[in-house]
């Protein structure tokens, strides 16, 4: 029998794709038995009564400081951690700074680290991680990890000409998604979608979009409100935003000027979205680059047909018959795709049917923990045949 790994998680305990990710790793590798600690400053919402044991880093402030220092707290609770517990391997979600704070701890840790496996996110490596003032340090603490893995081969190859990797270092272990968190309802019901707006028109007659980001520049989200307009010449479509963001106000002041203002409800952060989700006709995804994509694949989970532009790992996520991508920027064959999906109830069934089979298939969290336990393997194996 193989035994159990011993396994320290890092990562931003935000919303954003990488914490969401990085706590239900944490999750689903606590329940195949083993010791999971995860390390950030918060704990995610979804591990509270859970097995896996949260290290909380307190980072310092002081008027000497403009900014705290979060990455040199996060390397001395490593370095704590690793000399109190047995630790076998660290995973760092997001480059920027955790994988600097790796280098030092294991720098001071010496020969007694654990291995320092990073995966990249997105960001980390297309903007602050490429940044003159990042780059240098990030760069060479990634040279220097154990392991490094990437959500798509998209990403890989930003980091390889990023960074000067060589592609063979970096492991493509897609993201995930609870199955049984987004799922197709038993009956759709587009009523559930229509008392959203609340203004006393809950007509479920017309098809309802989704949208869920953080709503920044990189995300185009005044796309999804020009998108909506030309949608609505033909259909009387809606649209629901969920999230927030420096964008949203933009947003809705947009929606205002075109018309549409009351065919769009921004609901703001909701943790609960995922049963709203589910009822939608479509989602849409206006992303100016996005590495994976986790959104349209809760989407597709969900039964939810995806609408957006075929940019970074999209097409990864998207496959055919599930969503139609047209080129980024083009909002008028957006609309297109929309109105053609949505209209044809056979077509539009057809196309849930395809994305819940293409999530189950896929991107099972099952399969994904699966995937990094036979990594996270692979990579302990390797440093110990190096060290003898």
């Amino acid at each position: 029998m193989t035994a159990p790994l011993r396994i320290a998680v890092v990562c931003y305990p935000a919303l954003g794709g990488s914490g969401v990710i990085a706590s239900e790793l944490a999750l689903g590798l606590c329940d195949r038995g083993h010791r999971v600690h995860l390390v950030a400053t918060a704990l995610p919402e979804r591990l509270h009564a859970t097995g896996v044991r949260f290290e909380q880093v307190a980072v310092p402030t002081s008027p000497v400081f403009d900014h705290a220092p979060y990455g040199e707290a996060v390397a001395s609770h490593l370095i704590e951690l690793a000399r109190r517990e047995s630790i076998d391997l660290v995973h760092l979600h997001y480059a920027v700074p955790h994988a600097a704070s790796a280098l030092l701890a294991a720098q001071v840790l010496g020969a007694a680290a654990p291995a320092m496996v990073v995966t990249l996110h997105g960001t980390d490596v297309t903007a602050l991680g490429a940044h003159p003032s990042l780059h240098a340090v990030t760069a060479f603490a990634l040279e220097r990890c154990a392991g490094l893995t990437t959500p798509s081969h998209y990403l890989r190859g930003q980091a390889v000409d990023a960074f000067g990797l060589a592609p063979a270092r970096i492991e493509v272990i897609p993201n995930f998604v609870d199955l049984e968190r987004f799922a197709p309802p038993g009956r759709r019901d587009p009523g559930q979608l229509a008392a959203q707006f609340g203004d006393g028109r809950g007509d479920p007659a017309g098809p309802v979009l989704f949208h869920v980001s953080n709503f920044r520049p990189i995300k185009r989200p005044l796309d999804l409100v020009e998108v909506l307009a030309r949608v609505r010449r033909t259909v009387p479509a809606r649209l629901i935003l969920v999230g927030d963001g420096p964008e949203r106000a933009a947003v809705e002041a947009r929606a205002r000027a075109l018309g549409v203002g009351d065919a769009v409800r921004a609901l703001g952060r909701r943790r609960d979205f995922a049963g709203l989700l589910a009822h939608a006709d479509g989602f849409l995804l206006t992303s100016e680059s996005e590495s994976f994509g986790v959104a349209a694949l809760e989407a597709l989970a969900s039964g939810v047909p995806v609408f957006g532009y075929r940019v970074g790992g999209v097409p990864e996520v998207v496959g055919e018959g599930c969503g139609t991508l047209v080129a980024r920027g083009d909002v008028d064959a957006l609309a297109h795709a929309v109105v053609a999906g949505v209209s044809d109830a056979r077509a539009h069934a057809a196309m849930a049917d395809v994305a819940r089979a293409r999530a189950e298939a896929l991107f099972s969290m099952n399969l994904a923990v699966e995937r990094y336990e036979i990594y996270f393997r692979h990579v302990l194996a390797a440093r110990t045949r190096g060290s003898l």
